[in-house]
């Protein structure tokens, strides 16, 4: 046993209480508990503006500091609002389309005015930021207030400007300043036309996506209320003039950006309010004013009823959910709903706004990555918003069945980066073994063998490289030797694992579908096994951690290659992505990849020792800066004790993160969040059930409240989760005993019918482990060994 390990023997089992405030939060509006400004710093790259669920409009106040989703709360320069953006990505900052900005032109001469972003930015004020779901507002520094709120396809806003003078006296007039230009700067060719009668703006735009390949035309229409229109014009770098209405501009020659909009300047009216309604769409600049006009309807816009419909339409999505708190500090109950309502900020629901392809089927986009959206983010909408789950399940297959491949990224209608498997195979599989319905399981059937046996030429994108290896190696190699598609030829032992869940993915829909070659998926999903080391050791600071046997890159011949197992974590000091540092892991070190056989987890446990062992390195994992919480991966991980025979240690584990690194700060995100993924993942925790994605199981552990409730919008049943002994200082959060329907209950995990059928799981608590969970009958299932399979 090495000296680390021996360390990690001393540590105590009881988690001590976490201190939280006594008082209990009650409120008539769960919006008042649901905070978008969490993870809004330290990279967390959440948007913080308006929107509806799903929905296309997303505005938002963009900065010139962490902007992935516009605006952070990192102190930095306002540069304009804007109307799309994507939510918790990482990579480069994404849409940010067409922003506006609100200023006075000193002395009121159009050249006066600040025309670039670097010209123009201006601080806003910290305390003036109001961020709640349909509602975004903030004072800029020269005193001008900016509100919005949104419908599905449009963004209102309401800027208001005080009054302000010239040096001989007379009153400045607001101008509104058009940017044909995006975030990123990606523009590479876009036009502006201005009525110059009405004020009525129009632009166009070729723009590249932040995470992908080719690119992407966005529109937008802009119409202004409560305001005389003086003049109108266009600007190009630092001038600006009237002369003319209409305005085309290419990228510019080779680095230099050109800058360059159109601007509409007005009289001040009495109340100093302008209001500005915009459309937005991916089809054309009609449509883009149509949608404005349909769902902001004037001459007149209501600001205040659009926020209120956007409001409503937060609520409907929110009701299925329902807490009894127990008295539990309004911080946590804080992060739990803010944990829910990012999961339903993206993907967005571009239906009707698709110009790729014609279909009756649903379209959506922004899947921000599916390697990390998999594992939470679309459980929790199974559970909480199947329908809408299902519509994107079919939007999958859609796009399968008019570009020839499942996405595995997708955004601005582009064709994303893959970052490991063919994971939407992992989403249609949670799908099929929880009964989704409305999707034509025979074409998602074809679209993941399709995944399993066809490589394209550029797997950079989508389906799976190395195809020809993983059929006849069983493993992807390192240094592979593949000429039947191109792309990073890394990452081969994660690809190795991942692959091999995907397979069982498709092996799972196929037998349920009575296909006879399930069984060769089935078989290729034990390949995993094909990279396992037994006698590779693993060192930290030179320490030897007493931990031998770990997943190795290996060569086409057979012959073992080396990977650190601690090389892309933290303690090794650096990060291996897919241009940054690229390794045999993506994202994640060997020893985080060595717990990811989600669906074999028995095998796994005892190729690395039997439980006892596997608990001592999931301990020391979890203890000693290898775990990166910030990232996927490590997700299920947190919970792996359950196939142990320990559960207590996954609620313990839970309770390590949460609060200390999921929380109601804006610091409160240890990474993106990915589309709602870490949103997911804080939900689930605090549920206290969490899934095994693609698979019909959900690990237990005690809830973070006395009780959750979930109505499945489907069946119109209740579920309810509850305990007993709840102690909202969590000095009691070890499971003594369960009862389901009030019948005595063993196993330490549960089904999806648990949800669909409306059971209540009953949980008395203590502050020491118990047997509860620990027999090998109440171990979840698993494809090397497993109890039943139904829930009793």
């Amino acid at each position: 046993m090495g000296v680390l390990q021996k360390y990690l023997a001393l540590l105590p089992l009881h988690w001590p209480g976490l201190g939280l405030a006594t008082s209990s939060t009650n409120t008539t509006d769960i919006l008042d508990l649901i905070n978008p400004l969490i993870g809004s710093n330290n990279g967390g790259n959440v948007f913080a503006g308006a929107s509806l669920p799903y929905g296309l409009a997303k505005p938002v106040a963009d900065v010139d500091g962490q902007n992935t989703a516009g605006f952070s709360t990192d102190g930095s320069n306002v540069t304009g609002f804007s109307s799309l953006h994507d939510a918790g990505s990482g990579g480069n900052p994404s849409l940010g389309n067409f922003p506006i900005f609100p200023q006075y032109c000193p002395e009121n001469e159009i050249d006066n005015c600040h025309f670039s972003k670097d010209a123009r930015k201006v601080h806003y004020a910290n305390d003036s930021v109001v961020a709640r779901p349909g509602y975004f507002a903030l004072s800029l520094e020269t005193g001008i207030r900016a509100e919005m709120t949104a419908t599905e396809h449009a963004a209102l806003y309401r800027f208001t400007f005080p009054t302000a003078t010239s040096s001989n006296g007379s009153e400045l007039d607001p101008v509104m300043l058009i940017d044909l230009t995006d975030l990123w700067d990606s523009r590479q060719n876009a036009s502006i036309s201005i009525d110059a009668d009405t004020g009525r703006v129009k632009a166009n735009g070729t723009f590249l996506p932040s995470f992908g390949a080719g690119s992407y035309m966005s529109y937008f229409c802009a119409d202004f209320e409560g305001a005389s229109i003086r003049d109108s014009g266009i600007w190009v770098n630092d001038r600006a003039g009237n002369e003319r209405n209409d305005l085309f501009v290419t990228r510019g020659f080779n680095l230099f950006y050109i800058q360059a909009g159109g601007f509409v300047r007005f009289q001040r009216p009495e109340n100093g309010t302008v209001n500005v309604r915009v459309g937005v769409s991916f089809l054309n600049g009609d449509k883009a004013c149509e949608n404005a006009k349909r769902e902001i309807p004037g001459p007149v816009y209501d600001f205040d009823g659009i926020r209120t419909r956007a409001e409503d339409g937060w609520r409907e999505k929110l009701k299925p959910v329902s807490v009894q708190t127990g008295g539990v500090d309004k911080d946590l109950q804080t992060s739990f709903w803010s944990g829910i309502y990012r999961t339903m900020l993206s993907p967005q629901d571009l239906t009707g706004e698709n110009p790729l392809w014609e279909s009756d089927e649903p379209y959506f986009d922004s899947f921000y990555c599916i390697w990390d959206s998999f594992r939470v983010q679309h459980p929790f909408l199974t559970i909480v918003d199947p329908q809408t789950q299902s519509r994107m399940v079919r939007s999958l297959l859609d796009t399968y069945k008019h570009e020839g491949w499942l996405p595995d990224c997708r955004m601005s209608l582009c064709k994303g980066w893959t970052q490991g498997g063919s994971n939407a195979d992992v989403v249609l599989a949670d799908a099929y073994v929880k009964n989704l319905t409305g999707i034509d399981w025979d074409l998602a059937y074809e679209a993941m063998v399709n995944d399993a046996e066809n490589e394209p030429l550029e797997w950079s994108y989508q389906g799976r490289g190395g195809l020809q290896s993983w059929k006849n190696h069983h493993y992807i190699p390192y240094l592979d030797f593949d000429y039947l598609g191109f792309g990073s030829n890394t990452r081969s032992i994660s690809r190795t694992l991942e692959y091999s869940y995907n397979d069982y993915s498709l092996s799972i829909v196929g037998k349920g579908l009575g296909k006879e070659d399930y069984t060769k998926y089935l078989a290729r999903a034990s390949n995993w096994r094909n990279l396992y080391k037994p006698d590779q050791t693993s060192f930290v600071t030179g320490n030897d951690t007493g931990f031998v046997g770990f997943f190795q890159p290996k060569y086409l011949n057979g012959t073992w290659g080396y990977q650190d197992p601690i090389a892309c974590s933290e303690l090794s000091g650096s990060w291996c992505s897919l241009t940054s540092n690229p390794s045999e892991t993506f994202e994640s070190s060997v020893w985080e990849y060595q717990f990811f056989v989600p669906h074999d987890m028995a095998s796994l446990i005892q190729l690395l020792g039997g439980p006892e062992n596997f608990v001592s390195r999931l301990d020391f994992f979890h203890t000693s800066g290898l775990a990166d919480i910030g990232n996927e991966p490590v997700f299920l991980t947190v919970f792996q004790y359950h196939y142990a025979g320990r559960p207590a240690l996954s609620s313990r584990s839970a309770h390590s993160y949460i609060p200390s690194s999921f929380n109601d700060t804006t610091s409160g995100l240890p990474g993106n969040d990915d589309s709602g993924a870490m949103g997911g993942f804080t939900v689930f925790s605090m549920m206290g059930l969490f899934p095994n994605p693609g698979q019909n199981v959900y690990l237990i552990t005690a809830p973070f409240f006395e009780a959750i409730s979930i109505t499945n919008p489907v069946t119109n049943k209740t579920a309810t989760i509850r305990n007993v002994n709840f102690n909202k200082d969590y000095k009691r959060v070890f499971i003594q005993s369960a009862k389901l329907n009030g019948r005595d209950y063993k196993r330490n995990w549960i089904g999806h019918e648990f949800f669909t059928e409306g059971m209540t799981l009953e949980l008395t608590l203590g502050d020491e482990e118990s047997d509860w969970g620990m027999g090998e009958d109440a171990l979840p299932p698993s494809l090397g060994g497993s109890t039943g399979s139904d829930t009793d």
